[in-house]
């Protein structure tokens, strides 16, 4: 059913119910909605009016209450038709400012210095997710010796980003052969995306060695190595899904009302500690303009059900990744909305 559906009473009562939940936790009894929100009706025509909505799948009464709670469904009204988001305030602009730009200036810096602000003004659980770094340009690459048979070839990349690689060599390998080797590399590969490169090292280097690397000792087979394993040696542009994810203070939601029970806080942890499904909520959502917002039984499943994601995108040059809260579906959702939007154009702006 869809807001024309409702009458004009009808909507206004479920705005007041879903306004007097989230602010108080406790479910919306007739006469509290009567008082407080000036609907110009007596409690028994509310009452009567909330029985309807009932009716209709956009509440529910429990039983110990007089009262009566959102549904998902009454939720989603909410946040498509009824509330009005404001601008954010100088002073939470400021805020999140000063806390997002102070310290380093990595990608995973800034989002998790994000994430934990936003969690903080929100008293949700900030999430954001790392981009996928296929696109990410090689800005330039080290290798450096740990054993004599062992090297660790170091990615920095555009952003700021570093991934380190081992590369098992067959034998000794001389030090001016490491560097020679590491300067055809930088020469041939930086600047280059690493998924072009992974597409196109082995022309990149078919020529090099006869070209540029010298007699000493192992060059020739060191290179070899790149052209026969390149491909596996540059496949570092999708991170683990638990290390994809940054998140906020889990401990934001955990005094929260909802997670009072057993049950509940053990879905909380499972979520928290694997972070494989809110890697998969957030990957869903890449590449989406504008914020997006997912209630409850939305998600599709059990371990998401009760909770509301509210992300927005955010670019870093080529790339893109999200960022958001997660909560209760008990949220407030103008002040959650209006935060997230304005975090991701932050976040965005650091990292051009």
């Amino acid at each position: 059913m869809s807001l024309h559906e409702l009458s004009n009473r009808e909507r206004s009562v479920l705005e007041a119910v879903v306004r007097c939940y989230v602010e108080t936790a406790e479910p919306a009894a007739s006469r509290t909605i009567s008082r407080r929100f000036g609907l110009g009706v007596s409690p028994a025509t509310v009452r009567n009016t909330m029985a309807d909505l009932e009716e209709k799948g956009f509440l529910l009464h429990p039983h110990t209450s007089a009262g009566r709670v959102p549904t998902d469904k009454a939720y989603r009204v909410y946040v498509d038709s009824l509330m009005r988001v404001e601008p954010l305030p100088l002073r939470e602009r400021e805020m999140l400012a000063g806390e997002i730009a102070v310290g380093g200036s990595t990608i995973e810096n800034i989002l998790r210095r994000a994430a934990q602000s936003l969690g903080v003004l929100t008293q949700e659980l900030g999430v954001a997710l790392g981009p996928r770094l296929d696109q990410t340009v090689l800005q330039r690459l080290e290798l450096v010796r740990l054993t004599s048979d062992r090297l660790i070839l170091v990615l920095t990349l555009v952003g700021g980003t570093v991934r380190t690689i081992f590369i098992e060599v067959p034998g000794e390998i001389a030090d001016p052969a490491i560097a020679e080797v590491q300067l055809v590399l930088n020469e041939r590969l930086a600047g280059h995306s690493l998924a072009e490169i992974r597409r196109t090292l082995g022309a990149r280097l078919r020529d090099a060695a006869p070209a540029r690397v010298s007699d000493a000792k192992g060059s020739a087979e060191l290179l070899n190595i790149f052209v026969q394993e390149g491909e596996q040696l540059f496949d570092v542009g999708t991170p683990t899904e638990d290390d994809a994810v940054l998140l906020g203070q889990p401990s934001l939601l955990a005094d929260q009302p909802e997670f009072a029970s057993g049950e509940s806080m053990k879905r909380l942890l499972t979520l928290t500690e694997t972070r494989s499904h809110l890697a998969t909520a957030l990957r869903a959502r890449a590449a989406q303009p504008g914020v997006s917002i997912t209630i409850g039984g939305e998600h599709g499943t059990t371990l998401l059900g009760g909770l509301t994601l509210v992300t927005a995108e955010y670019t870093a040059g080529s790339l893109t990744g999200v960022i958001g809260v997660i909560g209760p579906t008990r949220m407030p959702y103008e002040k959650v909305i209006a935060l997230v939007a304005h975090t991701s154009s932050l976040v965005s702006d650091l990292l051009t």
